[in-house]
């Protein structure tokens, strides 16, 4: 697949927003903080028509870099490895040391995604989506592959 990628602009910003709706509200929750993707930076690919197919956001505090969320609308075509391979680069290029990202226990497909491109788990935060409903009540209970929604799973990898 042709693609390319693309800084998220102001007129991307609803699309993004309509994206991170679709999982239930209009913020995400990361470590018990609320992040809203529609408001941080962001890459986007698209492809040859025009069509929006992946997006990335991503937070840099300090030396460490958070990838928010990582979505290809066309899996195994390059679009996520392409998208995490931008995020990396503007890591390092803005002095970066770590570049993390937190997943749920039942996200298989990342699960395997991050460890193939050399992330490590940091940290398994058991009971983590205990909090996450108090602050977001439309997590569901259960995920992919009928599998219960319990933990956070810490990725990360040194720059």
């Amino acid at each position: 697949m042709n693609f390319t990628i693309r800084s998220v602009t102001p007129d991307d910003k609803n699309w993004v927003l309509d994206v991170v709706r679709g999982w239930g509200a209009d913020f995400i929750v990361s470590r018990g903080r609320k992040i809203y993707p529609a408001e941080i930076e962001g890459f986007l690919a698209v492809n040859s028509e025009g069509k929006r197919v992946g997006l990335v956001t991503f937070e840099i505090n300090e030396n460490q870099c958070e990838i928010v969320t990582l979505d290809a609308f066309e899996k195994f075509s390059g679009i996520g490895t392409a998208l995490n391979k931008k995020v990396t680069g503007v890591a390092r290029q803005r002095g970066c040391s770590r570049l993390w990202l937190i997943t749920t226990n039942d996200n298989l497909d990342a699960i395997r995604f991050y460890q193939r491109r050399g992330f490590v788990i940091a940290a398994v935060h058991v009971g983590a989506l205990n909090e996450s409903r108090r602050i977001k009540p439309s997590v569901p209970k259960i995920g992919m592959h009928g599998i219960p929604i319990r933990d956070e799973i810490e990725f990360e990898i040194m720059l």
